[in-house]
């Protein structure tokens, strides 16, 4: 009986502390009338949620994110909070009760939107403050300058805001600071050298920005600094020296500026150094050996896109620990070590492409699991012992597909005292010379081949006379619509073919319905973006805080699966420039959902003009270096779906609403659910000539709708257009609705008279001679790429490369002379870019619309990653990163298809 007494007691008092545990770890209740009134009236101005912050309930007690000591407030959290249905009708930084929480030490409202400038009387009110976390809250506006007088404050996050405006240099005074984090702002000025006197500072990160001229040497007195990033700026000058004394540095990045010079010897003493990012510059010199042989801790070293020389020290190739070798893109030279030390390192990754390497390979790429050696001069065979995934292109191996020229290879070994392999061939023999020889030990066999060929082909043509004669007699309705120039997308979309192959496991994470609908508030007219033809575009949130775009497709509304040829692209294909897709939902019958990442710029339709303020309606107008960076990417983007996919994939929906752009303005390709296969090579051959058959390269033989790349092309054109002119809709309208516009704009557009493109030129854009000058060779590439004749259309690959280095366009290679670059050989591209251009618009001859075709089980392949990863952006000094490669031929000649198309 005792026992039972003491059991009920013991259980009892168990339960009472489990009842009162949160009052246990919430600690007293709240002891101040002013600061309750202060949290009420601030839980009235930011939205929040009964949920989060019940209005009966003591804000010590039971309010999420508060903490209190002695009743008294020190910590705000409202990290990922979603506001109430009113509170996101009209979002603001509206935080003035905060004021009369004199004890606060911690403010923390990161991912929460608060759009509005900081006031001024927070570094005046808040004096214990220390910790102010505004990360993605849509803040806008300057830094106040009284934030430097918060002398408690230690760590300060802004990073992925709006902010403008110049680093004050008052955050000097804050002596306690050991995290300063402004990336991803639009920021501009030079980086204040005050900073040097944050002694106790660990991580500053301004990354991201606008920031020019040189770094301060001061910074490399903060001796208990471990990150530093200033990566994506537009900062000049040389590395300070003072850099050496960066003793307990772990991560260096100062990668996408204008930094020139050479490394200083003095990086030796970041011996605590893990990561050194350094690409896209324009540092010179060379490495050596005394500089990396302390930097014991290395894992990532990144000196691409340079112009460093010499030869790769050998202590880089056995650092042990090493993870990432990146050196592409410079002008080193010499061959590989003889050596196979640390070869039973796997995982690693060296990347020694577009340099001057030669000789044979050697066994220390063992090491590595990942190998790019493309565009070097490399010779011999290809050994066995080399990991699978190689790059082998531009080099002078032998057997090997891809290769530099006979003439090319000679020349450089020549010019360095060496001698090359001649391919593998005698050197009395020239690779020609044997394979003329082979062709005349075989001439029997190609004469029977021929005589059989020959008789072959007549059968097939007959063959295909009767077939086309027998479907043209059963065809009504293949008849050309009038009225247009260009291809129109149809709306009508095709089912796909049930033989898709879908990698699921591929496509991101699997979510629940109910975590859609927390996501979007239940799919609120709010949280509408808008109606896409393939489904609704809703923002949402998802419970971790990270914000998506989810779009809803009803298949009670389209009747099609398309959605299911969306995931099959994304299950086989990758690049930097398509959307990203973080996941997807299917376990509704009649509703699909498909989660994106969510990009901050939304489209170009929607970022070319954009408002500024909400009390009036002045708006900001998108610069041309930013504009041309668009036009780059998009490019790039597309260039990607039809050379580096096989077979070749057709977007069909290329406009500035399918152009979406991140919050550092670059591009990633939407509206990919009507992406298929090229049908077909998109040429007329030689039996379709003779057979007179219709020629368009967007129309088959039957007048059936296909989906070709110069479809593409032209819409693309269209895009060009909109950019130059800023007459938004173009790239969304068919060509019956702008055909009186287009009849007044092309013909201002003239590759020998450049004053004419001033009278289209977008009003609001700004241009000095040189940016005019490019302005007029993006028009006359989007001229070209509106050729009513398809073949006539330049192919995506050299549409990038004029856009890479536009002026080459309007200028001859070695002359300022301003006339169009020709060639001797045939038709020049000159021809192919902008013949037919001989008759007005309303003359010209109707092209047929294009629709979507079956996708069926083909498979893509998969490709690496491209794109120029540029630093001009909005209000930027900077092109694109990838201008800086100088293409030797922008515009090759046409193809014999082309020419044989004249004849």
């Amino acid at each position: 009986m005792v026992y039972k007494i003491h059991f009920v007691f013991w259980l009892f008092l168990l339960l009472l502390l489990l009842l009162f545990e949160p009052t246990f770890q919430q600690g007293s209740p709240s002891s101040s009338t002013v600061e309750r009134v202060a949290l009420l009236e601030l839980r009235s101005s930011l939205g929040l949620r009964s949920k989060e912050w019940p209005i009966k309930g003591d804000p010590c007690l039971v309010w999420k994110g508060i903490k209190c000591q002695n009743g008294r407030v020190t910590e705000i959290n409202i990290a990922g909070f979603r506001r109430t249905r009113i509170g996101k009708q009209n979002p603001q930084f509206a935080v003035d009760a905060l004021a009369n929480l004199t004890l606060l030490q911690s403010f923390n409202a990161s991912e929460f939107l608060l759009p509005g400038v900081i006031p001024e009387w927070f570094g005046l009110r808040l004096g214990l403050l220390r910790v102010l976390d505004l990360r993605s809250c849509s803040v806008f506006g300057s830094i106040p300058l009284s934030i430097g007088s918060l002398n408690n404050l230690t760590d300060l996050y802004l990073s992925d805001n709006n902010l403008t405006g110049t680093i004050p240099s008052s955050l000097g005074q804050l002596l306690s600071l050991s995290l300063l984090d402004l990336s991803r702002n639009t920021l501009t000025g030079m980086i204040p050298s005050s900073l040097a006197s944050l002694v106790h500072l660990s991580l500053l990160d301004l990354s991201s920005n606008y920031l020019a001229g040189s770094i301060p040497p001061g910074v490399g007195s903060l001796s208990k600094l471990r990150y530093l990033n200033l990566s994506r700026n537009s900062l000049s000058s040389s590395i300070p020296t003072q850099f050496g004394g960066l003793v307990s540095l772990v991560h260096l990045d100062l990668s996408v500026n204008s930094l020139s010079g050479s490394l200083p010897s003095e990086l030796r003493g970041l011996t605590s150094l893990r990561n050194m990012v350094l690409g896209s510059n324009t540092l010179v010199g060379s490495l050596t050996y005394d500089m990396f042989h302390t930097l014991t801790q290395l894992q990532y070293l990144d000196l691409k896109d340079n112009s460093f020389t010499g030869s790769i020290p050998g202590g880089l190739w056995s650092m042990p620990g090493l993870q990432l070798l990146d050196v592409s893109g410079n002008n080193f030279t010499g061959t590989l070590p003889n050596s196979s030390s640390s070869s039973n390192i796997t995982g690693a990754v060296l990347n020694i492409s577009k340099n001057l390497f030669y000789g044979r390979l050697t066994p220390i790429l063992k090491r590595f699991s990942v190998v790019d050696l493309s565009e070097n001069y490399f010779e011999g065979k290809v050994p066995e012992y080399l990991p699978a995934n190689v790059s082998f292109v531009s080099n002078c191996f032998t057997n090997v597909s891809r290769q530099r020229t006979l003439a090319v290879c000679t020349s450089f070994y020549s010019a360095r005292g060496l001698t090359f392999d001649n391919f593998g061939f005698p050197k009395a023999m020239q690779p020609r010379q044997a394979e003329a020889l082979k062709k005349k030990s075989n001439r029997k066999a190609i004469i029977l081949g021929s005589v059989i060929g020959g008789t072959s082909l007549i059968l097939l043509i007959v063959l295909l006379m009767f077939i086309f004669l027998r479907r043209r007699a059963r065809s009504t309705t293949t008849q050309r619509g009038g009225g247009v120039v260009g291809p129109v997308l149809s709306e009508d979309i095709t089912e796909p073919s049930p033989g898709l192959l879908i990698d699921f496991a591929s496509l991101g994470e699997t979510f629940k319905y109910q975590q859609m609908l927390q996501a979007t508030n239940d799919f609120s007219d709010l949280n509408l973006i808008k109606h896409g033809h393939s489904g609704d575009l809703f923002h949402g949130v998802l419970q971790n805080g990270v914000r998506v775009v989810i779009k809803r497709v009803d298949l009670r509304v389209i009747k099609n699966d398309a959605y299911l040829v969306e995931l099959e692209f994304f299950s086989k294909v990758s690049s930097v420039r398509l959307v990203p897709l973080i996941g997807h939902c299917l376990e509704n019958e009649d509703e699909k959902f498909l989660v994106y990442k969510y990009l901050r710029n939304g489209d170009l339709s929607a970022s070319l003009f954009k408002k500024i303020k909400t009390d009036d309606d002045t708006l900001q107008s998108l610069d041309w270096i930013t504009r041309l960076k668009i036009a780059l990417g998009a490019s790039e983007g597309l260039c990607f779906l039809h050379h580096d996919c096989s077979p070749p994939l057709v977007h069909r929906d290329v406009q500035a609403s399918s152009i979406l752009l991140d919050d550092k303005f670059e591009v990633r390709l939407g509206s990919l659910s009507n992406v298929c296969s090229q049908e077909g090579d998109g040429q007329p051959s030689r039996i379709t000539k003779l057979l007179k058959l219709p020629q368009s390269s967007e129309q088959g033989a039957l007048g059936l709708q296909t989906a070709v790349c110069t479809y593409d092309v032209y819409c693309f054109g269209k895009v060009l257009l909109e950019l130059v002119t800023g007459k938004l809709g173009i790239s969304a309208s068919p060509d019956a609705e702008i055909k009186e516009w287009l009849d007044q704009t092309l013909p201002c557009i003239s590759v020998n008279n450049k004053e004419l493109v001033m009278k289209i030129l977008d009003p609001s854009l700004i241009v000095d001679e040189d940016l005019l000058e490019e302005v007029w060779a993006v028009a006359v590439v989007a001229k070209s790429c509106l050729n009513p004749k398809p073949s006539r259309r330049p192919l995506m690959k050299y549409i990038v490369k004029a856009l890479e280095n536009p002026l080459k366009v309007v200028r001859e290679e070695n002359s300022g002379s301003g006339r169009f670059r020709s060639t001797s050989i045939g038709s020049s591209w000159n021809a192919a870019l902008f013949g037919s251009w001989r008759q007005s618009l309303s003359d010209l001859t109707v092209l047929p619309s294009a629709s979507m075709s079956k996708v069926g089980g083909s498979s893509f392949k998969r490709s690496g990653t491209m794109g120029s990863q540029g630093s001009g952006q909005n209000g930027g000094g900077e092109h694109s990163s990838s201008r800086r490669q100088h293409s030797k031929e922008i515009f090759p000649e046409p193809t014999d298809v082309e020419r044989l198309e004249n004849e």
